[in-house]
C-alpha cells in the first residue's frame, strides 16, 4: 500500500519538515514525553485509591517475598494480573530502593509505558503514513490530556497502552502486507504485545486486538491474511509467556482468583456497573470531547476529509480497531474514563491521515468555531481550577502554578485562532506549549499545593512529630485510605472505633513507659463519640495529641482526624 494514500498532500509547514524525520522524530517526542510526563512525579502524593492499593500491593511483595499471588495488607487483591506489580517490583528494585520506595518509584513503569505508547504510535502510523504524518498523530497522542493523567499515576492503563500499541501495530504491518509471505517480526510482536497486556490487565487486550481481526475478516470477506500472524507458532509463544503465572496462581490461591478476577470484578462491571461507576451508552462518547484533549479539536476540523476517505486501506483498519470495542465498552455497565484509552491513538491517526492533505480545512465556520471553543475549554478550565480550588479550600493559589497555567491559555488562543483559521498544523506548536505549560504548572506546583485534599501525607507527618516515640504501632478508625497504608506502613491496623480504643487501652500496659514504643490511634471525627464511650467503659483518660483536617476527595466531605497516643518515654 502506497503510504501517501491519504490524499494529495498540501504544503508541509518547515519545523515539519525538520522534526518529522525517522531518525529525528523519536527523540523530539522522547523530548515532549519527558516534559509533559516527568514534572510533579515526585512531588504530588499517592492519590486514592487505586495508586496505592497498586504501590501498596508491590511494596508487600517485596516485604514477604511472595511475588505470585496479591495482597493489600491481609485482603487477596484477586482483580488485575501480575504484570504492573512486577514491573513496579523490578523498578523498586533496580533504583535501589527496594520495599521503601517512595512513590514516585512505583510510578516509573507508568511514565515508560506512556512514553513507549507514543514512539508505537508512531511506528504503527508508519505502516499507513508518510514520516509528517506519523509525527502529527504521535504527537497528539503525547498531548493527551488522559494518558498525562495515567502517566503520573501507579496503575496499569499507560502500560496497557504500550502493550496495545505494540499488538496492533504488528497487526497493521501484517493486515498492510497481505497475500506477501509472513513477516516473522511483526507476528513474534504481535503476539508478545499480546502476552504482555494481557499480564498487565487480563483479556482486555484479546478484546482489542480480537475484534480488530474479526472486523477485517468479515468487512473484507478474506481470511488468508491472517497466515501472516503466525497463528500457532504464536500461540504456544503467546501460552509459554502467559500460563507460569496462571498456574501458579491458581495453585497459590487455589483457584479464588479466577474465581474474584472473571466471576467477581469483570462480570461485576459488566453487568451491574461496579464501584458506583455505572453510566448510560454514549457516556464515553462525550466525555472523549475532553479526556482526549487536544484530539477531538482537531478531529471536528477534519472529520469531513476522513468521511471522505472511509473506505480507503489504511482507514478500514483504523475503523476495525476503533469502533467495534468501543461499542463494546458503551454497552458495559462500569464507565470509567480510562477503560477507552487503548482507541485513542486511532483517532490521533485518523486526524493525521488528513491533516496534511488539501482536505484539512474543509469544515464550514460553524464546525471551526466548535474546534476553537473545544480547544481552549481545556487550557482555561485548568486554569480556572487552579486559582478557584484552592481558595474554595482557604488556600492560596500556587503563585508559579497560576503563572503557568495562565501562560498555557495565552498559547491556546494562539492555536484557536489557527484552528479558526483552519491552519491545522501551523496550530500544533502553540497546543504543544498550552499543553506543556499546563501540565506543568498543574502537576509540579498548583497539584502539590493543595495541602489540604492531601490528608495522609499529613497524617503521617503528624504522627512522626508525636515525642517520645521510638517506635509506633498505629491503628485507624473511620479513615480508611490506602494511601495512609501505604505512607505508614503494612503493619497499620483498620479497626472501628471500638476496637481502636481497646489497642489504645492495652498500650500503656504491653509497651511500658521506658520501651519508647508508642501506640497511636487516628479517629475520624464521626468514629469520636463511639471511641469515647467505649473510651470510658474501660476506664481510660484519653488525652488528645494532634488532629490533622482535610478534604477527601472520595466523597468530596470535610473530615477532622483526632491523633491520640499511649506509651512511650514521655508518657
Amino acid at each position: 500500500m502506497d503510504r501517501n494514500e491519504a490524499g494529495p498532500s498540501a504544503p508541509t509547514a518547515w519545523w515539519l519538515r525538520v522534526v518529522g524525520r525517522d531518525w529525528l522524530a523519536p527523540f523530539v517526542l522522547l523530548v515532549v514525553c519527558l516534559c509533559l510526563y516527568l514534572p510533579g512525579l515526585t512531588s504530588v502524593p499517592p492519590l486514592d485509591r487505586d495508586e496505592p492499593r497498586f504501590a501498596q500491593a508491590s511494596k508487600q511483595m517485596m516485604e514477604t517475598g511472595n511475588y505470585v499471588s496479591i495482597h493489600f495488607q491481609e485482603l487477596a487483591r484477586n482483580k488485575k494480573p501480575i504484570g504492573i506489580y512486577w514491573a513496579q517490583v523490578g523498578v523498586a528494585k533496580l533504583l535501589g530502593y527496594g520495599e521503601s520506595a517512595p512513590i514516585w518509584v512505583y510510578r516509573v513503569p507508568s511514565v515508560l509505558g506512556a512514553i513507549a505508547a507514543v514512539l508505537l504510535s508512531y511506528w504503527t502510523a508508519r505502516a499507513f503514513f508518510r514520516e509528517q504524518e506519523s509525527f502529527i498523530a504521535a504527537l497528539m497522542v503525547a498531548l493527551a490530556l488522559i494518558l498525562n493523567v495515567e502517566a503520573h499515576l501507579a496503575k496499569t492503563d499507560a502500560v496497557l497502552l504500550a502493550c496495545v500499541m505494540l499488538s496492533q501495530g504488528a497487526l497493521a504491518r501484517i493486515w498492510v502486507a497481505q497475500q506477501r509471505p509472513a513477516v516473522w517480526s511483526s507476528a513474534l510482536l504481535f503476539w508478545l504485545g499480546l502476552a504482555l497486556g494481557t499480564l498487565i490487565k487480563g483479556p482486555i487486550i484479546l478484546m482489542v486486538s480480537g475484534l480488530t481481526v474479526l472486523s477485517l475478516c468479515l468487512w473484507e470477506r478474506k481470511v488468508f491474511w491472517l497466515r501472516g500472524l503466525a497463528p500457532i507458532t504464536g500461540l504456544l509463544m503467546f501460552l509459554a509467556l502467559v500460563s507460569p503465572w496462571l498456574v501458579a496462581i491458581y495453585i497459590e490461591t487455589d483457584g479464588a482468583f479466577f474465581r474474584d478476577a472473571l466471576g467477581g470484578d469483570l462480570w461485576g462491571k459488566v453487568g451491574t456497573g461496579r464501584e458506583s461507576h455505572g453510566a448510560p451508552p454514549l457516556t464515553h462518547l462525550l466525555i472523549s470531547f475532553i479526556i482526549f484533549w487536544p484530539i477531538p479539536s482537531f478531529l471536528l476540523v477534519t472529520f469531513k476529509g476522513i468521511r471522505q476517505d472511509l473506505n480507503k486501506f489504511c482507514y478500514r483498519f483504523l475503523l476495525c480497531w476503533l469502533i467495534p470495542s468501543w461499542v463494546v465498552f458503551e454497552l458495559v455497565s462500569t464507565k470509567l474514563p480510562h477503560y477507552t484509552l487503548p482507541m485513542m491513538p486511532v483517532l490521533a491517526l485518523l486526524v493525521a491521515g488528513v491533516m496534511m492533505t488539501d482536505r484539512a480545512a474543509s469544515a464550514g465556520v460553524g464546525w471551526r468555531f466548535a474546534s476553537a471553543a473545544l480547544f481552549l475549554l481545556v487550557p482555561l478550565g485548568i486554569l480556572i481550577a487552579v486559582v478557584v480550588g484552592p481558595l474554595l479550600l482557604d488556600l492560596w493559589p500556587s503563585p508559579p502554578g497560576v503563572v503557568l497555567c495562565g501562560l498555557a491559555v495565552i498559547a491556546a488562543l494562539s492555536a484557536t485562532s489557527k484552528l479558526f483559521e483552519g491552519k491545522l498544523v501551523s496550530a500544533l506548536p502553540s497546543a504543544s506549549v498550552s499543553a506543556v505549560l499546563m501540565f506543568v504548572g498543574f502537576w509540579a506546583f498548583s497539584g502539590p499545593a493543595l495541602s489540604t485534599i492531601w490528608i495522609s501525607s499529613r497524617l503521617v507527618e503528624a504522627v512522626d512529630q508525636l515525642p517520645g516515640c521510638e517506635r509506633k504501632e498505629i491503628a485507624t478508625a473511620g479513615f480508611y485510605e490506602p494511601s495512609f497504608v501505604f505512607l505508614q506502613g503494612t503493619q497499620t491496623k483498620l479497626l472501628g472505633a471500638e476496637a481502636a480504643a481497646r489497642f489504645l487501652a492495652n498500650g500503656g500496659q504491653e509497651t511500658g513507659a521506658s520501651s519508647g514504643t508508642c501506640r497511636v490511634v487516628l479517629v475520624e471525627g464521626r468514629q469520636l463519640d463511639r471511641f469515647d464511650a467505649e473510651a470510658l467503659r474501660l476506664g481510660m483518660k484519653t488525652s488528645e495529641v494532634s488532629s490533622v483536617s482535610g478534604l477527601n476527595i472520595n466523597g468530596g466531605k470535610t473530615l477532622l482526624v483526632h491523633i491520640f497516643s499511649a506509651g512511650g518515654a514521655a508518657q
